[in-house]
């Protein structure tokens, strides 16, 4: 079968149906077509024209409300919009402004932070970056070890962050840094500082991947100056904080979309290929297909649940998992599918435009470590959930 985003979800209410039609209209008519089905990383400067263009027309923030400039759109439109530039192969705005940190501040900033920092990330001339990793502090974030210590109105923050999404294109970083080394539990310690990344004492440098470009940095910090009036809520209740947007993330980066891209072009190079007339092969797309299409089912009902309050905790765990080791199955399917042609680092010309499968393969990697690694979403669920080992 072939996979479009907005197959995945055939029952839309009239509503919908007519705001999917006015989306599809729009974006037709305006995507900009050198961003579309690009193989390569973009950078959030690549992004921004996109980002103005969709800001002007009230899309930026659908998630939003109205009164913090937002469009205050159920989740079913902002999957209508997600799913429909998916379908055009343009790519998203830069997300951690928009997606991460802008949320937080408007349920927790204060009217003076919401002021400074919401008009910019609307328009796309600031770009934020989350600082959360650190070498010792990926999926058990509660271990983390940079420090910042009051001293009159300004906390002075040592350490280091590490594996920032864009953090060298970065203008500010979101920062969750220890203020009480003796708190127990761990995350009990833990605070949220606004951190302009022009400040003198850090120092940034990109981090090349096995993909071969530098989507991650790493940021250094000596002695570095944080104004008290850049703490998000109170001293030590980062963690709390950090947890308001950590759900919809993962509701985001699990995604059916993400396999459905994959599949799609999995038919298309095995056409190519010839490996569209192997049994075996065509056996493993078929079951491939069979778990979307269920997760999409899934995936459905969870949006409608989320969209009412009524998700339970474990959904977006679920999510997580399943969307990612789905999108990791398509991305090795793939490669399969490719045969020798698929261990090409360069750009394919295919008759679908440019495809890097190589690319592909390492981009997926992500999808079981980012937001929450999948085994530790396992553990929420264990003892969260089903309450193992309690």
């Amino acid at each position: 079968m072939t996979w479009d985003n907005t197959n995945l979800f055939a029952d839309d209410k009239p509503a919908d149906l007519a705001f999917r039609k006015e989306v599809r209209e729009w974006m037709e008519k305006n995507v900009p077509l050198d961003l579309c089905h690009r193989p390569d990383r973009l950078t959030p400067a690549d992004l921004k024209p996109w980002h103005r263009k969709l800001y002007d027309k009230g899309w930026v923030a659908p998630h939003w409300s109205k009164e913090s400039g937002g469009m205050g759109a159920t989740l079913t439109q902002q999957i209508i919009l997600f799913e429909e530039m998916a379908r055009l192969g343009v790519p998203t705005p830069f997300p951690h402004g928009l997606n991460f940190f802008g949320p937080i501040l408007i349920e927790a900033g204060t009217p003076e932070q919401k002021a400074q920092h919401l008009p910019s990330i609307l328009t796309g001339d600031c770009t934020w970056c989350q600082g959360y990793s650190e070498s010792e502090a990926g999926s058990d974030l509660a271990s983390l070890q940079a420090t910042a210590v009051l001293e009159g109105d300004h906390f002075i923050v040592n350490g280091h962050k590490l594996w920032t999404t864009n953090g060298h294109h970065a203008d500010w970083m979101f920062a969750l840094v220890r203020t009480d080394p003796q708190a127990q539990p761990r995350h009990a310690g833990i605070t949220m500082l606004l951190i302009d990344l022009k400040s003198p004492g850090i120092t940034i440098e990109p981090i090349q991947t096995m993909r071969g470009d530098a989507e991650f940095a790493q940021e250094h910090f000596d002695n570095v100056r944080v104004p008290v009036k850049n703490m998000i809520g109170k001293i030590n209740e980062g963690w709390k904080i950090a947890n308001m947007v950590l759900g919809s993330e993962r509701f985001t980066t699990g995604h059916p979309r993400n396999a459905a891209v994959l599949l799609n072009r999995t038919r298309m190079m095995a056409e190519i290929s010839g490996a569209i007339v192997d049994p075996i092969f065509r056996h493993q797309l078929a079951q491939l297909e069979m778990d979307l299409l269920a997760f999409s089912a899934f995936y459905h009902h969870a949006a409608e649940w989320h969209a009412l309050g009524k998700a339970p905790m474990s959904m977006a765990p679920v999510i997580k998992i399943s969307g990612g080791e789905i999108g990791q199955k398509a991305s090795e399917l793939l490669m399969h599918a490719s045969g020798p042609i698929g261990l090409l680092r360069d750009n394919l010309q295919t008759p679908e435009g440019l495809v890097n499968i190589p690319a592909d393969l390492f981009e997926m990697r992500r999808l079981t470590v980012g937001s929450g690694a999948v085994e530790i979403q396992r553990n929420v669920i264990a003892k969260r959930v089903l309450e193992l080992g309690a």
